[in-house]
């Protein structure tokens, strides 16, 4: 497996991956996901070979935030480091930047898997999260 910026943006990949986590919104919207790629901070792909297993988006500024938008790994791969090793990606290169965020699942292996990497429910650092879905 190697990690690389994902640099060419590939449609039927890029569907495929969302598609096999259940991400709809995504598959659903193809215009969005391609602009919201295009206009992302940073983006890394995880590969097995030349095919594309995971990929982790950031949005941000870079400097005092970076927002990890989407963390995603083929069903097939997961539970085999891939998720760590892309935010690790992240958190290595952004390792100066104030403040590292995420939204996710609210579910316990999720928020194991998110701790056991250092980060913080919000609700514990005396903050709160608000959210518009549209």
């Amino acid at each position: 497996m190697t990690i690389q910026e994902y640099a060419s943006y590939n449609e039927k990949e890029l569907l495929a991956l969302y598609d096999s986590v259940g991400w709809i919104n995504y598959t659903r919207r193809p215009d969005m996901l391609k602009s919201a790629f295009a206009h992302s901070l940073l983006v890394l792909g995880a590969y097995d070979g030349s095919r594309l297993i995971g990929i982790i988006r950031c949005v941000g500024d870079g400097h005092s935030i970076v927002f990890i938008q989407d963390l995603l790994v083929h069903p097939e791969y997961q539970r085999q480091g891939i998720g760590k090793a892309l935010l690790n990606a992240v958190l290595n290169r952004y390792e100066n930047v104030y403040q590292i965020q995420l939204l996710t699942d609210d579910r316990l292996e999720t928020a194991a898997f998110y701790q056991s990497l250092g980060f913080s429910r919000a609700d514990t650092m005396g903050c709160a999260a608000f959210v518009k879905m549209r």
